[in-house]
């Protein structure tokens, strides 16, 4: 299940949170000092480094990640965030690739579904309100989900028999290239008398 198990136990000081990082220098380390010198010192706040983790903007041992560094340019800090949501809840975006534009308990059902049922409610809640909390921060207009490759379509080089490339045919001062389709034939003379008419008539 691609859910956070990091979650707030309130949100009300979220934004400011995402501000005060923005504003100072990366730490080698995000810890619970450097939380506290951004003047965020309650028990709750110290839960943002368990979100911040989910989001991949730390790696496991706390230190900042090339989506931290990114997140500081603040001309793009919302869609980087949006990035990092989109990652952590790959399971929810997967239900429903608008869950950025769900109420809080249509996301509390999702989480639900995808939890099948092991998430106590209590719990949910506050999955729920941090989803709904971050996605309001966040501009998911410059984001979408990764797409797959379109089938590739079949050219002439794929044609058989392959077209031949007979190079630069100048007229009237302009270039043209022309590639042509030849005709399947065992007999050579076809052939020869299809390149001597067109070097009649082009070259």
């Amino acid at each position: 299940m691609a859910l956070p198990t990091s979650y707030l136990t309130t949100v009300k000081n979220l934004q400011g949170i995402l501000n005060a990082i923005q504003s100072a220098q990366a730490p080698e380390k995000f810890t619970q000092a450097f939380l506290e010198s951004l003047e965020f010192k309650s028990t709750p706040d110290r839960l943002i480094i368990g979100v911040l983790k989910s989001l991949r903007f730390l790696d496991d041992s706390g230190r900042p990640t090339e989506r931290y560094f990114r997140f500081l340019d603040q001309t793009q800090a919302a869609r980087v965030l949006a990035e990092g949501i989109r990652d952590a809840y790959q399971d929810l975006f997967k239900v429903n690739t608008k869950a950025n534009e769900l109420a809080k308990q249509d996301v509390v059902n999702k989480f639900k579904t995808l939890g099948q049922g092991q998430i106590g409610d209590a719990v949910l809640d506050k999955m729920a309100m941090t989803f709904t909390a971050l996605v309001k921060l966040a501009d998911f207009a410059g984001t979408s989900p990764a797409k797959a490759p379109e089938p590739q379509r079949e050219t002439l080089a794929n044609q058989t028999p392959p077209p031949r490339d007979l190079g630069p045919a100048g007229i009237g001062g302009l270039v043209y290239n022309i590639q042509l389709v030849l005709p399947e034939s065992r007999d050579p003379a076809v052939y020869d008398a299809f390149f001597q008419s067109l070097r009649k008539h082009l070259l």
